[in-house]
């Protein structure tokens, strides 16, 4: 078996581990890191989770690299200093006001790797070298234009010239895309608007192909910042590598009702297939929300059609890595904590508040799964 996955209890913090290794050189790991006392200060948790992770590396993530990190914190503006003072840089570093729903102030969330090269490209964008490819990862970039639509076509096009720096394009390269929205149901819609007309120009349409993402609601430490967005793209790897999913029987076209991204998207490596599942909620094929309501049900149908974007990239939920779970309602956590803790105990994830893009949404679920494939055993083209 090429997974592992365990909860390893530290000194006032507890952490999921999800560990990839088919025996090459490169080894994944997926980590989520929690404090266990809500009644210790901010710094005391952050304290916590950095010796956590600390502690995780000179131990069982001993060699592993961080290549992406993602800090969820309860009140940016007075948080989010902290942990900049304390980071050293060493990845690509998002930071977004999501309040864990446990009761805590902060959680993390950390990708890793060993057997890579890691160094900030002149384009500013992290790049993590392995062989033929390099990873580019970017985080809470942001700006301070006038209204969220002119701050997330800045953004893109910030974003595009990047990529251009480091010979790439959003069209071929990007694989993933996260937008986090201040006042999701007021300003997603500049996002959204922002979002079709670059990606039209850049030849991202219904007829070829978008990014999978999440829009989702976050916020920054200085409130003037509407929109954040984190990326991901790859260069040196060619479209036959990069596949979209669509599960056709339980989820439309985001087209359908007006937005470009992509269900989910996976990449075939030649001994390997990273999956990235966007934002799912609870949906239909006719792109109407179900069981409105009902936040059980919702929750169901949300794992449902996540299930079937897996089984089209030949994954189970024993392949999926992490997730991140986002609730419009802190009343809801209780009920949906227990659901998540029977159904996948030791998984690394976190719930935090966070409206969806649609109020009739009361939840959904984002994910990355990794597995090896027999198809991925051959040379790519």
């Amino acid at each position: 078996m090429s997974y592992n996955q365990q909860t390893i209890k530290l000194d006032k913090a507890h952490a999921e581990v999800y560990v990839f290794d088919n025996g090459s050189k490169v080894r994944e790991a997926q980590v989520m890191i929690h404090a266990d006392n809500i009644g210790m200060t901010y710094k005391e948790q952050l304290d916590a989770i950095l010796d956590a992770y600390a502690s995780l590396r000179e131990d069982l993530l001993n060699g592993y690299i961080a290549v992406f990190k993602r800090y969820y914190l309860s009140d940016a503006a007075n948080q989010a200093e902290m942990v900049y003072a304390r980071e050293n840089k060493e990845c690509a570093l998002s930071v977004v006001e999501q309040p864990p729903l446990d009761g805590t102030k902060i959680a993390i969330w950390v990708y890793m790797m060993t057997g890579v090269e890691t160094r900030v490209s002149e384009s500013g964008l992290y790049e993590v070298k392995q062989g033929k490819y390099r990873h580019l990862w970017n985080g809470s970039a942001y700006n301070m234009a006038a209204s969220s639509e002119y701050q997330a076509h800045h953004l893109l096009e910030e974003y595009i010239e990047q990529l251009e720096k480091e010979g790439c394009t959003l069209e071929k390269n990007c694989i993933r895309t996260w937008f986090f929205v201040a006042n999701v149901d007021l300003n997603y819609g500049g996002v959204v608007r922002a979002r079709n007309h670059v990606f039209f120009h850049q030849g991202l349409t219904n007829q070829t192909h978008f990014i999978a993402s999440t829009g989702i609601g976050g916020r920054q430490a200085d409130p003037n910042v509407l929109v954040q967005l984190d990326n991901y793209a790859v260069e040196g790897i060619s479209k036959e590598q990069i596949k979209y999913l669509y599960a056709p029987t339980h989820l439309n076209r985001t087209s359908d009702y007006g937005v470009s991204f992509e269900r989910g998207t996976y990449v075939d490596y030649e001994d390997r297939r990273h999956v990235f599942i966007s934002g799912t909620a609870s949906i239909d094929n006719k792109g109407m929300v179900v069981h409105t309501g009902d936040i059980v049900r919702q929750t169901e149908r949300m794992l449902e059609n996540i299930e079937v974007l897996l089984a089209e990239a030949e994954c189970t939920w024993e392949n999926v890595s992490e997730m991140s779970v986002y609730l419009r309602d802190v009343a809801d956590y209780g009920i949906v904590s227990r659901m998540f803790a029977e159904r996948f105990p030791n998984k690394p994830y976190v719930i935090v508040l966070a409206p969806v893009c649609r109020p009739g949404w009361l939840i959904e679920t984002e994910c990355m799964a990794i597995a090896s494939h027999p198809s991925c055993g051959h040379p790519l083209p």
